[in-house]
């Protein structure tokens, strides 16, 4: 399997478990919102696939993962999604683009979690920081500081406050299955691109940052 297959299927994320919190009724997203996509477990599971390894990597086959995570902001009416994928890079596009490019292959949609900071008054300026890092290609190398992103590095980097801190903490990544061995994918994946599995090396990921204290759910449905 060439590189470029390898990370057109690479839903973008390293991931432990959601955790359930009581949403808030709120009927639309507004700027700053985070919408995580989650699939089932087992969803589209294959050899050596991109969710084989975040399947392996994360355990309990009865739960959500969530593996993405994008930006909303909406102005003049209009709502536009800033996040990193494969496809785009970092990028600015209608949330249409968005439903389309997560459509999956039934023709169905992803479960959409909406999480809105608890602390709103600088959502705006977060959004703008994201929109410095337009045009930045994806970090098919799950590192820091190597002038490209993913998804939930992407938000990370831009929820920054006034002090310098991070409203979303980093933790250790982990790319290894219950088993502690490494999956097919992440096998393949690093060895194409030369480079050693970043395990334990600090980063984010979506499901990880869905449970920040700095955030609440919201009962948004975005179709």
């Amino acid at each position: 399997m060439d590189i470029k297959n390898l990370l057109m299927v690479a839903v973008l994320a390293i991931l432990p478990f959601v955790s359930c919190r009581q949403a808030v009724e709120e009927d639309t997203l507004r700027t700053g919102d985070l919408v995580f996509v989650g699939l089932p477990m087992d969803y589209s599971i294959e050899e050596g696939s991109m969710d084989e390894a975040i399947s392996s990597s994360t355990g309990s086959a009865d739960s959500l993962n969530l593996v993405h995570v994008a930006i909303a902001e909406v102005t003049d009416g209009e709502t536009w999604i800033i996040d990193a994928t494969i496809r785009h890079g970092v990028d600015r596009h209608p949330l249409d683009t968005f439903l389309t490019d997560f459509t999956l292959k039934d023709g169905s949609l992803p479960v959409f979690i909406i999480k809105r900071l608890k602390d709103p008054s600088r959502a705006e300026e977060f959004v703008e920081s994201a929109k410095k890092f337009l045009g930045q290609p994806y970090d098919v190398h799950f590192l820091p500081d190597n002038d490209s992103l993913y998804c939930s590095e992407l938000v990370r980097d831009s929820y920054i406050l006034e002090d310098g801190t991070h409203v979303f903490d980093a933790a250790p990544m982990n790319f290894k299955g219950p088993d502690g061995e490494f999956p097919l994918y992440w096998k393949q994946l690093f060895g194409l691109i030369g480079q050693s599995i970043p395990q334990d090396i600090p980063g984010t990921n979506p499901q990880e940052m869905s449970r920040s204290e700095a955030l609440v759910t919201v009962d948004v449905k975005i179709k």
